[in-house]
């Protein structure tokens, strides 16, 4: 018996040895990940579709095709009318899934797309958390979750597609860009060439060229890039996009000439532009004039319209010192005025959530001062004991903001248009009334709306450092 209970105390002595260093408060947080993680799986299963990666299925499809020695553009995908309609360089990109099981090639496209997910939700969150003394890689736990349940993620990874990817490739320019501000700075004269170039962010530009090589959508940032002068940026996308381009003619010739001379014009291969996925302008004018096709002239003029103010409104961020709110709105424009956008695209909803919620927590921060004394008014004596303005003042500034950051993730989180989604010429975009056809079009009035009224934060994050960016934030704490 002595024996016995000897072990038992051994084992209970390398249990507490074990669980030591374990504190009450990362056992809380490991809960509530479970919690965020579990209850993101089941608003997947609520208000998601069926995913069995079909677009992927048309991708590996098309590549083990083009392997077996066939025309790459040639490929149609058995039961459907779908081929290959990205450039080359992407062909090139994906040939060597021609090698992994269709399954096995969209789940490793899956764990690829959230680990891009975690890092650029780290990056983009990161200035806020340093500020407001957050953990940041609890943060990105709870975040990473959150972001994966909606509408845009999920049909990302569900069907196999590679928004994610671009997505992380244009904002790790953005990235480089902070770093070569701070360089600008804090320069490190004993850094070695390869520390100078890589922290110094002369990269700056690679992977908005690289994501235009793939899709030429991301072109745009290259504009935004140029009417904000940062040229050095822009040559730098536009050398890569074309060195990438001029590089797969060299390689595979036939299919470059293919895609450019004829497969990019045929914009009937990607689907009829009034399916109720198709949540851009161009798509929302054709269900509101419930027609197959989009109307010409009207969708131009409006589109002109959406290109001016976004990239306005980007350029003044840029001039405050806000380049996620620039870049946020670049993308968000992209999205609007593209003929084609499926909600698997609409990525650009992630960052201008995190913009509304921390403009949400630095209006709400700033409305805590001024401060005045009991007996005098504000900007009395120094040194003297201080009150609050009242308790309701502080709570409320920043409301709307913080409000419109919750209903917008709502909204892309229960994603109102598949109940109303209808197709022509079977069902008209009209059979549920005016509110079925709200519903129907809710993303995309959404992403009209950002573009014309998505706030910058003064300040919070330059590509550049000037006094005009301080005094910015300056102001902007003032308010």
């Amino acid at each position: 018996m002595p024996t016995i209970v000897g072990r038992g105390l051994d084992r209970l002595a390398t249990v507490r040895r074990v669980t030591r260093g374990i504190d009450r408060r990362t056992v809380v947080r490991a809960g509530i990940f479970a919690a965020v993680a579990y209850a993101a799986w089941l608003a997947i299963g609520a208000f998601g579709r069926p995913y069995n990666f079909f677009d992927m299925k048309i991708y590996h499809g098309a590549v083990v095709w083009w392997a077996s020695g066939h025309e790459l553009y040639e490929f149609v995908a058995p039961g459907t009318t779908l081929g290959f309609t990205y450039p080359p360089f992407a062909g090139l990109a994906m040939l060597p899934m021609a090698h992994l099981p269709v399954t096995l090639a969209g789940l490793v496209n899956a764990a690829v797309s959230i680990a891009a997910l975690a890092v650029v939700l780290a990056a983009l969150l990161r200035p806020i958390v340093d500020r407001l003394g957050w953990p940041l890689w609890y943060t990105v736990a709870i975040a990473t979750p959150l972001a994966a349940a909606i509408e845009p993620t999920r049909e990302t990874l569900g069907y196999g597609q590679v928004n994610l990817l671009l997505f992380a490739l244009i904002l790790a320019d953005l990235v480089a860009l902070r770093w070569r501000s701070r360089r600008g700075t804090h320069q490190a004269e004993d850094d070695g060439p390869l520390l100078r170039f890589v922290y110094g962010g002369a990269w700056a530009g690679v992977g908005i060229g690289l994501a235009t090589a793939v899709k030429l959508t991301p072109a745009l940032f290259i504009f935004y890039l140029m009417i904000t002068r940062q040229w050095r940026v822009a040559w730098t996308a536009i050398g890569t996009a074309v060195g990438v381009t001029i590089g797969s003619f060299g390689i595979v010739g036939a299919e470059s000439r293919d895609y450019f001379g004829s497969v990019l014009w045929q914009t009937e291969r990607v689907g009829a532009a009034d399916m109720t996925p198709n949540q851009s302008l161009a798509g929302l004018l054709a269900r509101l004039y419930d027609s197959i096709e989009t109307p010409g002239l009207l969708w131009l003029a409006f589109s002109v319209l959406v290109l001016a103010l976004g990239l306005s409104r980007a350029s003044n961020a840029h001039s405050d010192g806000d380049e996620l709110t620039a870049f946020t709105l670049v993308g968000l424009t992209a999205n609007v005025i593209s003929p084609i956008s499926w909600t698997h695209h609409l990525v650009w909803v992630i960052p201008a959530i995190i913009v509304l919620t921390d403009a949400a927590i630095r209006r709400h921060d700033a409305s805590r001062g001024p401060v005045r004394t009991a007996s005098a008014p504000y900007g009395g004596p120094p040194g003297v004991a201080t009150l609050r303005p009242p308790i309701w003042y502080p709570t409320l500034t920043g409301f709307r903001h913080g409000f419109a950051a919750i209903g917008l993730y709502l909204l892309f989180l229960i994603s109102p248009i598949w109940p109303y989604e209808h197709q022509l010429p079977e069902v008209s975009h009209y059979q549920d009334g005016l509110f079925g056809a709200l519903m129907e079009n809710s993303l995309a009035l959404a992403l009209i709306l950002l573009v014309a009224a998505l706030p910058w934060r003064p300040g919070a994050e330059p590509a550049f450092h000037t006094d005009r960016a301080a005094r910015a934030s300056m102001l902007y704490g003032r308010r």
